[in-house]
């Protein structure tokens, strides 16, 4: 399918929270050149260490070629996926494509938190396709995405996982600019992470709908819809990792992922998280929810390190993104 053709870069499937919004831009429109970006990366081991053997890459996503820093495991590809465009806009259409050949080990982040713009017209969409073929260790933790006052946005990630295969995956989603005092302001965000085996298997699927109550009320909103008890319970920062891994069994790497955060938030608000296996003993995966953005940056970052150590008996690497 060529690459501009709409059904390679728009998802099958659209949630009804967010396709309600679908409009026309009166701005630059769906399809337009600098409104499609797409990215697709090829790894594969060469020799001693993983190599980038396929590169596209259409504005406004880019990557920086892939460096080696950590001191611990020399054969790591880091990549650092960017965007030339500061952030995503109305009627964005991004897709990145991800394939991790077998014994490659890759680390993929992003240089900075995804901002979210406000939107008058229509919403945005980012699809990302990751495959890890066997015994490939592959670690895909973005920055937090920050939704701006008034924006629409689906993002849709799908991990096609070899059984020999691992796999580290983050997703963070803040509650607005913190800073300036907005939160819950978005008109909708919705997320949803699909495991996969390569025959297309369904491993485990993970639905995120935080749709906030309109009060019209200025830059604030009304966001009596997702701060209860059953959703964000008043918290400003939700940060989920998936790890999906033969290395150990799923029930020790659940216990690392628990004593890794266990304890941690005392004196900046309450940090609530949970824990649990994944179907078919494929891994586990914690998702937490705080009210300090460092502190749960902190929490997550102990919980990647402590899998780490388990799974391939090296620590995190520092990552310096300023």
């Amino acid at each position: 399918m060529p690459r501009l053709d709409p059904r390679h870069y728009e998802p099958a499937r659209v949630p009804y929270e967010v396709r309600r919004h679908a409009g026309t831009p009166d701005t630059l429109g769906v399809g337009r050149p600098g409104k499609v970006g797409l990215l697709e990366l090829a790894f594969e081991r060469i020799g001693a260490r993983t190599e980038l053997t396929g590169h596209y890459q259409k504005s406004p996503l880019q990557i920086m070629r892939p460096l080696y820093f950590d001191p611990a495991r020399p054969d790591l590809a880091v990549t650092f996926l960017m965007s030339t465009g500061g952030g995503i806009l109305q009627a964005d259409r991004l897709r990145t494509d991800l394939h991790c050949g077998a014994d490659t080990a890759v680390h993929l982040t992003t240089q900075a938190a995804t901002k979210v713009y406000r939107m008058e017209h229509d919403y945005a969409t980012q699809l990302v396709d990751l495959t890890a073929g066997p015994r490939a260790y592959v670690e895909y933790l973005p920055e937090p995405v920050i939704p701006f006052v008034d924006s629409r946005f689906y993002q849709r990630t799908v991990l096609t996982v070899d059984p020999d295969a691992t796999v580290l995956a983050g997703e963070t989603v803040l509650a607005g600019r913190l800073a300036r005092g907005e939160r819950n302001a978005y008109r909708v965000f919705a997320s949803d992470l699909e495991v996969r085996r390569p025959d297309g298997g369904l491993v485990a699927l993970d639905t995120v709908r935080l749709e906030p109550a309109r009060a019209g009320n200025g830059g604030n909103g009304g966001n009596g819809g997702v701060t209860g008890p059953a959703v964000l319970a008043g918290h400003d920062v939700m940060s989920s990792l998936y790890v999906l891994s033969p290395l150990a069994p799923a029930g020790r790497i659940a216990d690392v992922l628990h004593e890794a955060v266990a304890g941690r938030g005392q004196g900046h608000g309450d940090l609530l998280y949970g824990v649990s296996v994944l179907p078919q003993d494929s891994g586990a995966w914690l998702r937490l929810l705080g009210s300090d953005t460092r502190t749960c940056a902190a929490a997550l970052r102990a919980a990647w390190d402590a899998v780490r150590r388990l799974l391939i008996g090296v620590p995190a690497p520092e990552l310096r993104k300023t």
